[in-house]
C-alpha cells in the first residue's frame, strides 16, 4: 500500500472516530460555553437549538477528511460553508451578538482540537502527516465558520439598513407631498414651508389660528398635524435605534410581574384600538413573576403592538403572555397576534420581516420539539397599512432590544392568516460572578 493510500485510510479512520465521539464533543462544547462569563444568551436555548447546524458542519468536516479526490473535498467544503452560514442566521434570530457567535466558534475549535490531540496520543504509530492534515482542515473549518457567520450578520445588518432606508424614503416622499399640498392649499399661510419638521410645526401653528372659520383649512390642519406627529415619531425611533446600535443602552435586571405590566400597558393603548374600531385583547396568567428589564420589555411590546395596528384594518390585536419550560429551561413568552393581511399578501413587507420569517421557519426545522406560534385568521385586505408608523425602524429596535435581553424573536404568518410575533425570554438571568 502506497504512503498516499495509507494516509487516506488513516484519515478515514480518524473521521469515523470523530463521528463516534460527536456527542461528547458537542456536550463539552456546550459546557465550556455555559461556563464562559461573556456568553449568556446560550442559557436560554434547548440542546437542539444550541447545537443548531454544528452537527452538519462536523459532518462536512468528516467527509472532507475522507474525501478521495478534489471534487469530493470541494463539495464537503461548500456544505461546511452553507451550514455555517445557516448557523449564523439562527444565532442572529436567537438574540446573539455577533461577538458571542464568534466566541462560540472558538470554544468549538478548542474541543475538536482536543479530540484530535487525544486521538494522536492514543495512536502513536500514525504518520505525522495525518494529524497535520487534520489540524489544517480544522483551522480552515473554524476560520470559514467564523467568516460565514460574520457574513450572515453583515447581510442581516444590510437588511435592517434597507428597512430603515425605506422608512426614510417614505418620510421624504410624505414631506414632498405636504410641500405640494402647501403650494395648492396654504399659499397664504406658509409660503416658506420647505419640508423640515420645524417649519412644518410653525406652519401648523399659523393654520390653527383660524381653522374653525374655514372647514377646508381645518381638514388640512388635522392632516398636517398627523404628519408632523408621524415624522417626529420616526425621528425619535431613529434616535432610539442609534443609541442601541452604539451600545449606550444597558439592561437593568430586576424581578417584576410581567402580567400586571402588560395588562396596564394594553389599557393605555385601548383608546387607540377603539378609535380604529379594532379589538385589543390582553390574555395570560393573572400574575407571572419574572426577572428582566421591565422598561425594555414594555418597549418591545409597544413597538410590536403599534406595528400590528398599522397593518390591521379589521379585527384587532391580541397580546398574550405565558410561562414555558422547554428542555429544562425556564422561559416566558410574549405573543402579539394581529388579523392583518399576513406576510405573503403584503408586497410592502419589510426586508427585516422576510429575514426573520425565514430564520424562524428554519429554526423550527432544526428543533422539531419547539412548536410554532399560532396565528389568527386574517380579516384585512392587503395594502391597508395606516399612518401609525412603519415596521422597518420599529422592528429593528425590537430586534436590538431582544439581543440586549438574551431573547429570541420569532415571526409566523401565512396566506389567509394574520401575523404573530413571539418573543422568548429567560425567566431569570445569570448574575455576574454566579457559578
Amino acid at each position: 500500500m502506497s504512503d498516499s493510500t495509507q494516509i487516506k485510510a488513516a484519515l478515514a479512520d480518524l473521521a469515523r472516530h470523530l463521528s463516534v465521539e460527536r456527542g461528547s464533543i458537542l456536550r463539552a462544547w456546550q459546557r465550556s460555553v455555559e461556563a464562559d462569563p461573556q456568553l449568556t444568551t446560550s442559557s436560554n436555548l434547548s440542546r437542539a437549538q444550541f447545537n443548531d447546524h454544528i452537527p452538519q458542519v462536523l459532518d462536512a468536516f468528516e467527509r472532507r477528511l475522507q474525501a478521495q479526490d478534489p471534487v469530493e473535498k470541494e463539495v464537503a467544503t461548500e456544505e461546511q460553508k452553507n451550514s455555517a452560514a445557516e448557523h449564523g442566521l439562527h444565532r442572529w434570530q436567537q438574540g446573539y451578538q455577533q461577538s458571542e457567535t464568534i466566541r462560540e466558534w472558538g470554544h468549538l475549535h478548542y474541543w475538536v482540537l482536543s479530540e484530535l490531540e487525544d486521538y494522536a496520543q492514543a495512536h502513536p504509530q500514525l504518520d505525522p502527516q495525518v494529524m497535520s492534515i487534520a489540524r489544517r482542515s480544522l483551522v480552515r473549518l473554524c476560520g470559514e465558520g467564523v467568516c460565514e457567520s460574520a457574513s450572515s450578520y453583515e447581510r442581516l445588518q444590510r437588511t435592517e439598513a434597507a428597512s430603515r432606508l425605506r422608512e426614510l424614503e417614505g418620510a421624504l416622499r410624505h414631506l414632498r407631498t405636504l410641500e405640494r399640498q402647501r403650494a395648492e392649499t396654504w399659499r397664504e399661510a406658509a409660503h416658506d414651508l420647505r419640508g423640515s419638521v420645524g417649519v412644518i410645526s410653525n406652519a401648523s401653528t399659523l393654520i390653527a389660528r383660524d381653522v374653525d372659520a374655514d372647514p377646508t383649512r381645518s381638514q388640512s390642519f388635522r392632516m398636517l398635524e398627523r404628519s408632523v406627529a408621524s415624522v417626529r415619531a420616526l425621528l425619535s425611533d431613529l434616535i432610539d435605534l442609534a443609541r442601541l446600535e452604539a451600545g449606550q443602552e444597558q439592561r437593568r435586571v430586576a424581578p417584576f410581574d410581567v402580567a400586571a405590566m402588560l395588562r396596564e400597558f394594553c389599557e393605555t393603548l385601548r383608546p387607540l384600538a377603539v378609535q380604529r374600531s379594532l379589538f385589543l385583547k390582553a390574555e395570560g396568567p393573572q400574575t407571572l413573576e419574572v426577572e428582566g428589564d421591565s422598561v425594555k420589555v414594555q418597549r418591545i411590546a409597544q413597538n410590536l403592538v403599534l406595528n400590528a395596528f398599522s397593518v390591521t384594518q379589521q379585527g384587532g390585536v391580541r397580546v398574550s403572555w405565558a410561562d414555558r419550560e422547554a428542555s429544562g429551561l425556564q422561559q416566558w413568552l410574549l405573543c402579539v397576534q394581529d388579523t392583518g393581511p399576513g406576510f405573503s399578501a403584503r408586497a410592502a413587507a419589510a426586508p427585516l420581516e422576510q429575514a426573520l420569517r425565514q430564520a424562524t421557519a428554519e429554526s423550527h426545522e432544526t428543533d422539531a420539539g419547539t412548536p410554532a406560534a399560532a396565528t389568527l385568521h386574517s380579516q384585512s385586505a392587503a395594502g391597508g397599512a395606516s399612518d401609525i408608523g412603519g415596521e422597518g425602524v420599529g422592528l429593528s429596535i425590537v430586534k436590538r432590544l431582544c439581543e440586549l435581553l438574551d431573547a429570541s424573536l420569532e415571526l409566523e404568518t401565512a396566506p389567509g392568516k394574520g401575523t404573530t410575533f413571539r418573543v422568548v425570554f429567560p425567566r431569570a438571568y445569570v448574575r455576574p460572578g454566579s457559578p
